[in-house]
């Protein structure tokens, strides 16, 4: 996945990482119960995943685990580097998966991968809630529980609240979830290096599991869902005009919808594009981003 360019990853700070399986592993666990009180039973590979984990300090002291969660496609780490560490975090990451590699293939007798190359990041920035971190973690066996027996919500939502309103939306309602999300705005004030790093910022935000939030207006905020959309970003779309109430998204839009990687809100305001109707669906894209 793509990295932070900006960023050093053997400094001080905390990290939200993500582990995908590999095709051909058997699953690390299985959904047991019904939303809400849904929990993910490990498999015996899911186990050793958590051994592992429970480990990982013992690579460097200045490794520590927050939290975790062990899912049946996926895993999801907290991690804080709670000093400056002698190599990249990703050195670890590889540790880790090669420990796990190994145990598995002795309880199994088979020499399978277990995860995909690679991983996804999310740094934890000053602006993002520790405890936001902590319940998206916590609360993924619940969503997956939602997405299954649920599957209606991830349509049409009528009077979906955000602030002190209500909106019309269709697609994955639980992208709002997401605590690493980012607005996408570009100004025509912004400086060719402003744009640079936003750019940077947002594509790397995209690749590596965030959301992006945008009613993407200009040819140039386009261009970066164009970008954005080919490395597997999701996407909160706002859109101005009301939805109509057999509306369906067509083309890209229904399937990146089928794909769960978009939800479309709509600011339910009538008319033309003009100037006050653009501020108000950045604003509303910017209360998403800040406050849910």
């Amino acid at each position: 996945m793509g990295r932070c360019y900006l960023h050093d990853y053997k400094g001080r700070c905390i990290y939200h990482i993500t582990l995908s399986k590999a095709g051909e592993i058997p699953v690390f666990g299985h959904l047991c119960g019904h939303f809400p009180d849904s929990v993910i039973v490990r498999s015996r590979l899911g186990a050793v995943i958590e051994k592992n984990i429970r480990r990982m300090g013992s690579f460097d002291s200045a490794l520590r685990v927050l939290q975790y969660c062990i899912m049946p496609d996926h895993v999801h780490l907290l991690i804080f580097v709670t000093a400056p560490l002698s190599r990249h975090l990703g050195a670890y990451i590889s540790m880790l998966k090669v420990r796990i590699h190994q145990d598995y293939r002795q309880i199994s007798g088979e020499a399978l991968t277990v995860f995909e190359k690679d991983f996804y990041d999310c740094i934890l920035r000053p602006s993002r809630s520790l405890d936001t971190i902590y319940r998206y973690i916590r609360e993924n066996p619940r969503r997956m529980a939602v997405r299954r027996e649920h599957p209606e919500f991830f349509r049409r939502v009528n009077a979906l609240r955000i602030g002190d309103s209500t909106y019309n939306a269709y697609g994955n309602f639980q992208l709002l979830d997401c605590p690493f999300k980012e607005q996408v705005i570009i100004h025509r004030k912004d400086s060719p290096e402003t744009r640079r790093l936003n750019r940077e910022k947002w594509i790397y935000t995209g690749s590596n599991g965030g959301v992006l939030v945008s009613p993407f207006i200009s040819a140039s905020e386009k261009t970066i869902r164009d970008e954005a959309e080919s490395v597997g970003a999701r996407f909160i779309h706002i859109v101005g005009q009301p939805m109509e109430e057999r509306y369906k998204p067509a083309g890209r839009e229904f399937r990146l919808c089928e794909e769960g990687r978009l939800l479309i809100i709509s600011a339910g305001l009538p008319g033309p594009l003009t100037r006050p109707v653009c501020l108000t669906m950045n604003a509303l894209a910017n209360q998403i981003t800040e406050g849910c």
